[in-house]
């Protein structure tokens, strides 16, 4: 609740429905269960609210060593597996999601990192990246930057055997997250008059590609750097 580009983003009504239950919504069309993990914060009381009202499990730890959040959420809930998405993703892809983990699985290495972010052929805002409980566990007592503990999985994915998730055609230069009022104007554009909501990732990047003026509403948008 407290971003600094557009703070409350997350909670932020289009059609009178938060962006994170489209979110939620959109995850749980992977078929697995979906945790919110959050900040200790009153400010975020709004999104413990959220999940009782939801029914989603949910877990409260550190604001800025989101690494430990992880871990202490994965820990209490007993995961093996953990899918990490960033909750600024209203149009995510659960059913890519289901693609990659079922990718993921058939590996059957617990050293693996898996995600579609490291080497970007989708839009920002289908982002996810899959690795198991024993490296979160080895990143959770190992790393010691600052930037390790706040973003998750810098220290995993140098001490991990990493693989991508391409797309077949580069869609990197869309941008459907929402940290800005100009990301937020685009999904809202989606959602209203495109029902975007109901489309899988593949008819969301036909509709950027076929309907430039709408890429173009958030095309100067530049992703804050860790």
């Amino acid at each position: 609740m407290t971003s600094t580009r557009l703070p409350g983003k997350v909670l932020l009504p289009v059609k009178e429905q938060p962006l994170l239950k489209y979110h939620t919504d959109r995850l749980r069309q992977s078929g697995y269960p979906v945790f919110l993990t959050t900040t200790t914060n009153a400010t975020d009381e709004a999104l413990v609210q959220f999940a009782r009202m939801e029914g989603l499990d949910f877990y409260r730890g550190d604001e800025n060593n989101v690494l430990s959040r992880y871990y202490e959420t994965a820990l209490a809930y007993n995961l093996d597996i953990i899918v990490r998405v960033t909750s600024d993703c209203p149009l995510i892809d659960g059913n890519l999601i289901k693609s990659g983990v079922q990718q993921y699985l058939q590996k059957a290495d617990d050293r693996l990192y898996l995600s579609n972010t490291v080497v970007r052929t989708f839009p920002r805002g289908l982002d996810f990246e899959i690795f198991s409980f024993v490296l979160l566990q080895e990143a959770a007592k190992a790393a010691t930057e600052a930037f390790q503990k706040e973003h998750v999985t810098p220290y995993i994915k140098t001490h991990a055997s990493n693989a991508d998730i391409i797309n077949p055609v580069d869609a990197s230069n869309f941008r459907i997250t929402v940290d800005t009022p100009e990301d937020f104007d685009l999904v809202k554009v989606l959602i209203e008059k495109f029902a975007a909501d109901k489309l899988g990732y593949t008819s969301i990047i036909h509709l950027l590609q076929n309907n430039p003026e709408l890429a173009q509403i958030n095309a100067h948008i530049e992703q804050k750097k860790i």
